[in-house]
């Protein structure tokens, strides 16, 4: 079984000058649990090759965190992570969407990753995001011309989360209203950044970075545990 996860590669905002890309740890905590269960991962990014890591999220007292970015195979697959049209969906079980504010701005309107994500759960696999990188199901449409995410519970980063970190003036929308209009039943946590997870039936999502340790737990329990 292979995992498919996808992140971005846009790394400026439009007015600060600080850096955005991969939030560190959706992509760490994530792999971790995985690692564990020796499944093989593969990153995709749309553009292919290096994935930029938003600076702020480099906390390397985080000790998951510190770990793989010593780790020389680990970094290697950041550096070069495949083009959309390199990965082959019907490999993959499952695709995950990490966050990070880069995903704002390439993951909504890339119908490869699109469409990967479709051809995997068309084919019984499963669809996970989290926080930012749920933005990446906003557009999906199944072969029946279905939207995704339309009456589905889904949860990602909060207008509040968004408010409280101060970066409601960069930022192209707000996920949780974009998740509204498309048809989502939105939930979240009574308190920001705590862990959330959502899941309706091969779709789990999680709201924040806090989140991702606990999407990749509920997606290895539902492939393997029932």
């Amino acid at each position: 079984m292979k995992v498919l996860i996808v992140c971005t590669n846009h790394e400026t905002y439009p007015a600060k000058t600080s850096k955005t890309g991969l939030w560190l740890n959706e992509l760490t905590h994530f792999y971790d649990v995985l690692a564990k269960r020796r499944i093989i991962m593969d990153f995709v990014s749309p553009l292919g090759g290096a994935i930029p890591v938003d600076e702020r999220s480099l906390d390397l007292k985080d000790e998951c965190n510190a770990r793989y970015w010593e780790e020389t195979s680990f970094r290697e697959k950041l550096q070069n992570s495949f083009k959309p049209s390199d990965v082959v969906p019907n490999d993959y079980r499952l695709i995950y969407f990490a966050g990070g504010h880069g995903a704002m701005w390439d993951f909504p309107e890339n119908t490869e990753l699109q469409n990967l994500a479709k051809a995997i759960y068309e084919k019984n696999g499963m669809v996970t995001a989290i926080a930012h990188g749920v933005c990446a199901l906003l557009n999906i449409r199944l072969s029946d011309g279905t939207s995704l995410i339309r009456d589905k519970y889904v949860t990602g980063y909060s207008n509040v989360e968004e408010a409280l970190v101060s970066f409601v003036s960069e930022v192209p929308f707000y996920l949780e209203d974009k998740l509204k209009e498309r048809g989502a039943h939105y939930t979240k946590a009574m308190i920001p950044f705590v862990e959330f997870i959502e899941m309706d039936e091969r779709l789990i999502t999680g709201q924040n970075s806090h989140s991702a340790r606990k999407v990749a737990t509920k997606a290895m329990e539902e492939l393997f545990e029932k």
